[in-house]
This record gives C-alpha cells, structure tokens and sequence, in this order.
C-alpha cells in the first residue's frame, strides 16, 4: 500500500523540481505539469498542502491544493487557489501528478487523505473520467458532480484513412469553410505565423486580448481578460512556456489583414487550444474567423506530425464542427462521508 502523507511546502523552487522529476515518470497533462502549476504559485497558493504517496521509498504522486477555511471545515483546491480571480484560468485535464507505473490503489489513498483530516472538503476541476471514476467509486463521499465534453481532432484516424482534415468534416461545414477562405483570400493571400520568441508572443497576447474582450464586450458579457490576475497569469506563462516550445501564439492574415489570433499549448504530441482574439466581420456573416483559423492551424499542425488537437472543455459551434473525437471532464466536489450534502449526492447516484 502506499504511504501518504503531507505537508506545508515553503519552498515552491525546490517543489518543482521533484515535481519535474515525477513529471518525466508520469502521462500527465500540461495542467499538471510545472510550467502550468508553478506558475504565480506564491499568490496562486497562499495556503498550499502537499499530499504525497510514496512506494518503496519513492514519490509515486503528488497533488498540490491551496486550503481555504470554510464552515464547518476547511476546502482543499486542487490545482487552484479557491481565489475567484486567479481561478479564472480555468483548469483542464487536471488531477493529482500519478506516476505511469504507481499501480491503481494510489489515487484512491490520495483522494481518501485529501478530505480525511477534520473532515475537510476537496474540490477537483476539469478532471478526466480515470479521476472522476475513482471519485465515484468512494462512498459517500461525492457532494457535486458537473461534466462538460471536450471536443478534439484525432490525427491517427485521418493519416490511417489517407484524409486530410476537410476532408472528414460534414459537408455543411466544409461548404462553410471553403466560402469563407474564398471570401478571405479576395483581399489576398492567407498567412498563418507564429510568434518567433516570448517578446513577439507576448506582443500577439496583448492584440489578441483586445479583440477577444471588444468580441465578448459588444455581447455585453466581461471577457476573460477583463480580470486582471488572468492576464498576468498567462504573461508569466507564456514567459515561462514558449521557451520551452509548450506555447505558441498565431496571428492568421489575409492580405495582411488580421483574422484571429490563437494562443495554444504544446504537450507531449497534442496542441491545446487554449484561447482565441477573432477579428468578427459586421456585414458579412459568410466570414468565419474562428472556423478559418482554426482549421488553419489544425492542416499546419497535421502536417507538421503531430498527434491531434484538442479544443479542451466546451461545446462551442465551432468546435463540434471541426472535431472527430469527444471526451468528458468533470467538476467534482468530495466531502467526508458524515455530511448530509455527501450522503444524499451519493443515494441519488444509487437511484
């Protein structure tokens, strides 16, 4: 059986570098890597708690949570603050850092250890069906359950096929395509570059905020750039990300005019795209900036070998569109098994 256990870590330098190591040993996410998880994470983690499961004397999991002090007992943020504003970027594909070969009764101990303590509650975001289907399976113990899909591109079914990506899109959207990139090439050539270093992608951050938060103010809603911890936060990453190539940050043209921005991550094969700046036509709804762009960036990335891309959690238009491939993620609340919230959570799903 593992051993758990856990502790207040002072020394966030010195944390990421054992959580690289077990980085390198594990099939996480790039929410769960270092470059995501260390990132502001003295004002991301005020009050953070380690849990750690070790075998035979080595680290086989860790799971970083900030603590929160409600009534009756205190909540447990996996992965985030608990902190509305820094929360606001939205973790994906999260859940503690399990080491490929660590066997299946440590994420179980993890999950029991996280609320065990003076009954304390944990709350897991954006969390795969593999962590959800422990969650479930622990008694009592699931006080709030929410699920979104996650829309993606498999590469290995189209390459197997000897298709190209428009080539497997329904034919409505391939008619929507094609019209829209005839309309965009009339002002000229299309052209997708991508920021050469962290300056000049931080430079195409800046644009595509302005255009995302004019897109979403004219709908009358804030935008996600409206918080100012968001922007900072993915300042800080991109500083930290694109070096390592696990950011990248495209500017789509058409005779030099800007049709979007998209600003992606880059893990282990797959492109994550994370957030978008859309230059939205006002008279001509025949341009479709976010369909274009992203299945701009889908041919160059398919080409290029890599292995998919996944449009992350939501069932926007243009995702389901684009995408051959969906799977769930979930937002999970846990409690200790005596709170009443826990107990009749866990009746219903019995029902």
């Amino acid at each position: 059986m593992p051993q758990i256990k856990q502790s207040r870590p002072s020394d966030f330098e010195t944390l990421g570098a054992r959580w690289r190591a077990l980085e390198a040993a594990a099939d996480g996410s790039f929410f769960q890597s270092w470059t995501w998880m260390g990132c502001e994470a003295a004002a991301r983690f005020p009050d953070p708690v380690l849990i750690e499961a070790t075998q035979d004397g080595h680290t086989v999991a860790l799971a970083l949570c900030n603590r929160r002090h409600t009534w009756p007992g205190a909540t447990l943020w996996l992965a985030e603050s608990g902190i509305e504003q820094w929360d606001s970027t939205f973790i994906e594909h999260s859940g503690p850092l399990v080491a490929r070969d660590a066997g299946p009764a440590v994420l179980p101990a993890l999950l029991r250890a996280a609320i065990a303590p003076f009954g304390r509650r944990l709350v897991l975001s954006g969390v795969p069906d593999q962590v959800a289907a422990v969650a479930f399976s622990l008694p009592g113990t699931l006080e709030r359950e929410a699920s979104r899909p996650a829309p993606s591109v498999d590469f290995a079914p189209l390459r197997a096929n000897g298709a190209d990506h428009a080539a497997s899109l329904s034919a409505n959207t391939r008619q929507q395509l094609r019209r829209s990139i005839r309309r965009y090439q009339a002002r000229g050539p299309i052209k997708l570059t991508r920021a050469a270093d962290a300056a000049e992608a931080l430079l195409y951050l800046d644009r595509l905020a302005a255009l995302h938060q004019a897109t979403w103010t004219r709908r009358g809603k804030p935008g996600a750039f409206a918080v100012p911890e968001f922007h900072q936060f993915h300042r800080s990453l991109i500083a930290r990300a694109h070096p390592r190539g696990e950011a990248e940050l495209l500017h789509i043209t058409a005779g030099g005019e800007t049709i979007g921005y998209l600003y992606n991550f880059i893990w282990r094969g797959w492109v994550l795209a994370y957030q978008s700046g859309l230059a939205y036509p006002v008279h001509d709804a025949t341009l479709k900036p976010g369909l274009t762009c992203h299945h701009l960036a889908i041919a160059d990335h398919f080409v290029h070998g890599m292995a998919g891309y996944d449009f992350l959690a939501g069932d926007a238009r243009y995702k389901t569109s684009l995408a051959n491939a969906t799977r769930p993620l979930f937002w999970l609340e846990l409690g200790p098994p005596w709170r009443l919230a826990a107990v009749s959570a866990w009746l219903r799903r019995r029902k």
